[in-house]
């Protein structure tokens, strides 16, 4: 087929490109995402101490689940998917309130939990255009920058050799620190190289060379492989399901910011893709992104994964490549469900040591805060924007530094706001909001026959907007101008 002259593509959107090239493209997705689909549930293991039988199992369901979801956004069914090559797998945003979640409740609450707070997703892909107006680019930096920094305290726990070696007494030793740095510095290395491949691959290499040196030094035990064999299959709600309303809600925030990032991300694929950025068909496809954005998510939840968003990296293959058709995302769905079954890759992941998964996670989570410093930066920084990160980064970061702050809070508050990415984020949304309060313009008493009845004042947030707190409740009241009250 002929190069598209419009767009850059060779392949568009709905193009069949020949068996050989479809698979070799999808393969370059593959190796693009495939460290970043395995390494939230080995982050995620070895916080909690899972054996290594359960850490290969929930890889290898990362791995089954992202192709499902894959194949949903590529396929489209109805209003479920966006019918783009938009390539799915799990997402770094959730590991600090799972860790946290699976510290308070093990993997059925984690599982429970992120099932139920996937429908936050799911509503606010109804009404896209209002949350737009609540959840702006400046809040969503704002938690993007907040979850980099949360989990740059679970790298650096990694490199010094993780909870096995703070145990034994081996943490910070210069055999485990040394091996996350020789990570850390070949990534480094070659990420810079001039050569794309090498660039694209960057991760892996490290890896993949940190893990033979691991072998080499007797860090390694291969010997478990050996009775581990056959297929793994899918077995939903393995572990069972448990709730907790605080849970539910720290997942729901970082959920409602996981939209706002989908459609970026879908936006910037459409854009790549030669396709609509706007009217109709655009937002029907983002609607539909990010509806199975948070379906997905909950059909993870079920096959004992974890939740899964849309990855922004396969939009920087889309142009390297030329290749944007989405029947490419088929093999690319095929792949990942494949490896899914098989215990034994889920297995050598898992027994991967943590300097190793260390020294890349440190790098990836700086990536992460950088790249909501980015997005904060992107934003005209006046005195309102100043006002709400100096609040929302106050308040995060402190309960991550000095958690025992809450400690004197009822059980159900405390597990909330235990999380910086938690905390940050609602402050975030709520000084936004409040930043244009215009004053109480009211303040009553009531007095019945029974004596005092209640109270109440109203606060002008904007020229439409007036919150009413009345003694024992709270009412949203819409009007047209402060001189209507």
């Amino acid at each position: 087929m002929e190069k598209q002259q419009g767009n850059g593509l060779i392949y568009g959107l709905n193009d069949k490109p020949p068996f050989k090239e479809a698979f070799f493209a999808a393969l370059q997705h593959l190796l693009a995402i495939f460290v970043a689909i395995i390494t939230p549930p080995l982050i995620i293991a070895g916080a909690l101490k899972l054996d290594a039988e359960t850490t290969g199992y929930l890889v290898s369901m990362a791995l089954f689940a992202s192709g499902i979801s894959t194949f949903i956004q590529c396929r489209r069914f109805g209003g479920l998917g966006t019918g783009l090559l938009c390539i799915q797998g799990t997402s770094f945003s959730f590991i600090g309130p799972i860790i946290s979640a699976g510290m308070l409740g093990g993997l059925p609450l984690i599982f429970g939990s992120c099932m139920a707070a996937s429908s936050v997703e799911m509503l606010i892909s109804r009404v896209l255009k209002y949350t737009k107006k609540i959840i702006t680019p400046l809040i969503s930096g704002i938690v993007v920058t907040l979850i980099g920094m949360s989990l740059i305290k679970v790298g650096i726990t990694a490199c010094g050799g993780g909870a096995t070696a703070q145990a034994d007494g081996s943490f910070g030793s210069f055999r485990h620190v040394g091996l996350a740095a020789a990570v850390l510095l070949l990534i480094i290395a070659f990420n810079r190289s001039s050569n794309r491949y090498l660039r694209m691959s960057s991760i892996v290499i490290g890896l993949v060379i940190g893990y033979i040196a691991a072998w080499f030094m007797g860090i390694i035990d291969f010997s478990s492989i050996q009775s581990y064999g056959g297929f793994n299959l899918p077995m939903p709600f393995r572990y069972g399901l448990d709730f907790d309303l605080s849970t539910i809600i720290a997942l729901g925030l970082i959920f409602m910011i996981t939209a706002i990032e989908a459609y970026g991300d879908i936006t910037a694929n459409s854009l790549i893709s030669g396709e609509p950025v706007e009217g109709d068909t655009f937002v029907k496809r983002a609607s539909g992104g990010i509806l199975a954005d948070g379906f997905n998510s909950m059909l993870a939840g079920a096959l004992n994964s974890f939740p899964n968003s849309v990855f922004a990296q396969n939009n920087g293959m889309i142009q390297l490549t030329g290749v944007a058709s989405r029947y490419v995302g088929y093999y690319i769905a095929a792949f990942l469900v494949l490896l899914g079954l098989f215990p034994a890759v889920g297995l050598v992941f898992s027994l991967m040591p943590e300097p190793v998964l260390g020294g890349a996670t440190l790098l990836m989570f700086g990536t992460v805060a950088a790249a909501g410093i980015r997005i904060i930066a992107a934003q005209e920084i006046n005195r309102k924007a100043t006002l709400v990160m100096a609040v929302s980064f106050s308040l995060g970061l402190s309960v991550e530094l000095v958690p025992e702050i809450l400690c004197q809070l009822p059980e159900t508050l405390r597990n909330i706001f235990a999380s910086g990415i938690t905390t940050g984020g609602i402050t975030a949304i709520l000084a936004n909001l409040l930043d244009s309060y215009q004053g109480v313009i009211l303040f009553y008493f009531r007095h019945g026959l029974h004596g005092f009845h209640g109270f109440a004042l109203f606060f002008v947030l904007s020229d439409n907007i007036t919150l009413l707190l009345h003694f024992h409740e709270i009412r949203v009241i819409r009007i047209k101008s402060v001189n209507s009250v």
